[in-house]
């Protein structure tokens, strides 16, 4: 069992930055893949970003690719999602999860274990 605590989120205006942090206790976090998924009101939950085991590959949702950087410090037990630039339409309840393997990164359904997120709210 892997437990996720995200924390990091609050109101920013457009243009701005926030990082988001996920601590994670029980399983060792080396041990697995990690994501941030998101999730707006009367929207499916999107994938944002991965992160692989060692560090080596990250992978990004267009939407965000070249404003937001996934990183994670494995002595930590902790997992960042840096934004900047942000926009009006990043706006959504943001999810830490985990999960085995580098296989179908990008789907909800693919991971096992989930935070109870974290809200951003982006104003213009």
């Amino acid at each position: 069992q892997v437990q996720l605590v995200e924390s990091g989120g609050g109101v920013v205006q457009a243009g701005g930055s926030l990082r988001l942090s996920c601590a994670a206790s029980g399983r060792t976090l080396s041990s697995n893949v990690m994501g941030w998924f998101r999730q707006a009101p009367g929207k499916e939950r999107e994938f944002v970003a991965a992160i692989s085991r060692n560090v080596a590959v990250t992978y990004y949702a267009d939407s965000v690719k070249g404003r937001f950087t996934i990183s994670r410090d494995n002595a930590k037990n902790t997992v960042y999602l840096q934004m900047n630039s942000l926009k009006s339409e990043d706006t959504s309840l943001y999810y830490c999860t985990a999960k085995g393997a580098w296989i179908s990164i990008t789907l909800s359904s693919s991971y096992e274990f989930w935070g109870q997120g974290t809200q951003v709210t982006v104003s213009s």
